[in-house]
């Protein structure tokens, strides 16, 4: 058990490559692997609901044309993401923000939720997802840390609801992106293992902030990182990685 009550390891859009991403199927996956946290990815429909979906585009995910922001809730809540990754998800949509926070909590996952505008919605994004936890009673929530790239939608969230923990997501780190995350009262800073190195930890922890890293695979990876004082990773394949995890227990 961190003392900061987060996991080592953190399953990397709900079910890492075990399961479409960012699908409720993912969670079941990720709860059944003995995870007890993950990571996804909230995007805004047409009309404003938050959705479970990495890419603007569904091209990648679903096999068909079509551009989130401008798609209506239903049609993307009927969107199979299953049959391109494999037959046996055949149907298998995107799922609600709010559905798979209720899944969360059913099943003991605690959720690292990225808010992930399309371009140009930052704020509005990060407004959308904010008033849907602060319309949630406390007790209905999974253990939430919020994240973006997006200061924009991560200070606008966190003015909604600021008593759930945030971080603040970068591709590499400098000064600048540590005053950002101290300013906005974050907790940890999220950073790509790109270029990753033990002095870019030390600044991290010297700074007063947690360190999670993404996207991890690779135990002997895992290991070294751990060694860094890196706090955790976000993984794709968490089945790999769990047997290096110290702790699998969530605050």
């Amino acid at each position: 058990m961190s003392d900061w009550g987060w996991p080592g390891v953190i399953a990397h859009r709900c079910g890492g490559a075990l399961a479409p991403e960012n699908a409720l199927a993912g969670l079941g996956i990720a709860a059944r692997l003995g995870c007890v946290a993950v990571e996804f990815d909230a995007m805004l429909s047409a009309d404003g609901v938050p959705l479970l979906i990495h890419d603007e585009t569904l091209d990648r995910t679903a096999g068909v044309p079509g551009r989130v922001a401008e798609m209506p809730a239903d049609a993307l809540l009927a969107t199979d993401v299953g049959c391109v990754f494999h037959p046996a998800f055949r149907g298998e949509t995107i799922p609600r923000l709010i559905d798979a926070l209720a899944r969360c909590r059913a099943l003991g996952l605690a959720a690292n939720l990225e808010i992930k505008p399309a371009t140009g919605v930052e704020i509005e994004t990060g407004r959308a997802v904010g008033m849907l936890l602060a319309s949630m009673a406390p007790e209905e929530r999974p253990v939430l840390l919020l994240s973006s790239f997006s200061a924009d939608a991560l200070r606008i969230a966190a003015g909604c609801v600021p008593e759930i923990p945030r971080a603040f997501l970068v591709e590499a780190l400098d000064d600048a992106v540590i005053d950002t995350a101290l300013a906005f009262g974050c907790q940890s800073l999220n950073l790509s293992r790109q270029g990753l190195s033990a002095a870019h930890v030390a600044a991290v922890k010297k700074a007063g902030l947690r360190c999670l890293v993404y996207t991890v695979n690779q135990p002997d990876e895992a290991r070294r990182l751990a060694a860094w004082g890196v706090d955790g990773v976000f993984s794709d394949r968490p089945d790999l990685l769990l047997p290096v995890s110290a702790s699998q227990n969530p605050a």
